[in-house]
Parts: structure tokens; C-alpha cells; sequence
């Protein structure tokens, strides 16, 4: 959870317009990524994906 914040913070800190668009291209990504696999974490915590895991569920 760091390496978001300090994505985050690194992004934060930058000023766009002296930015070439690819580098914030690469960022924006590299943050996307980020996110969602705290999300995946945050799920697997909480047990969220459970009912997908479980052998008693349709899908």
C-alpha cells in the first residue's frame, strides 16, 4: 500500500504541462495497476471473492 501513496504523492508533485503526455501515460497506468491490486487484496481480506471461490456456487 507504500508504492500507492507514493505514486500518489510522486503525481501529486509533478506539474502536467512540463510532462511529456507518454510519461503520464506510463504513470496513470502504473497507478491503475496499483489500485487494482489493492483492490484484490483488499478483497481477498474481506473475504469478498468467497462466494465465487466456494465449490457450492453456481458460477
Amino acid at each position: 500500500m507504500s508504492d500507492l501513496a507514493t505514486a500518489i504523492d510522486n503525481l501529486a508533485a509533478e506539474d502536467p504541462s512540463e510532462l511529456p503526455v507518454g510519461l503520464i501515460a506510463e504513470q496513470l497506468i502504473e497507478l491503475h495497476w496499483q489500485m487494482a491490486r489493492l483492490q484484490a487484496q483488499i478483497a481477498r481480506r474481506t473475504h469478498l471473492r468467497a462466494g465465487f471461490d466456494s465449490p457450492a456456487s453456481p458460477n
